[in-house]
């Protein structure tokens, strides 16, 4: 009898740490502007945000446009973690990526050490069109779990 409460007592506690995780999203914004004239960060929310106190639902009966205030949603208490630009007045500079990677290994290992998992990584990429354009970022989402 012991160690079938012993038992269910294991299996609820595993259950509830199946269900009771937390998530983190610190996100690296990688300047591809050529010459060097981009900004590249990491940013890191220092605030929690609850995104229903920002939602609305719109139906057939009531189509009343979401009145939130920009203001209000941004958040003011950020880490900011200087990163350095793809392109400098040479062209592509490949030290910058690679003191741009040791800067986000050192990010990375620092949250795995405060108990944290990196589960997913997401980027995306809007490259320079040419000379007319002369606008691009490289962003990168590195979600975590604890």
């Amino acid at each position: 009898m012991k160690k079938l409460v012993l038992f269910v007592f294991l299996i609820l506690l595993g259950a509830h740490d199946m269900y009771a995780q937390e998530f983190k999203v610190i996100t690296s914004v990688e300047s591809i502007v050529p010459n060097g004239l981009g900004r590249s960060r990491i940013i890191n929310a220092l605030e929690d945000k609850d995104y229903q106190e920002y939602t609305s639902v719109q139906t057939d009966e009531d189509n009343t446009r979401n009145k939130s205030k920009r203001k209000d949603i941004r958040v003011k208490n950020f880490e900011e973690t200087k990163l350095l630009n793809f392109y400098n007045l040479g062209g592509i500079r490949f030290q910058n990526i690679a003191a741009n990677d040791a800067l986000l290994t050192s990010m990375i290992n620092d949250m795995v050490a405060n108990g944290w998992e990196l589960a997913f990584v997401t980027s995306a990429v809007e490259s320079d069109g040419g000379k007319p354009d002369g606008k691009g970022i490289f962003i990168t989402r590195y979600i975590f779990k604890k």
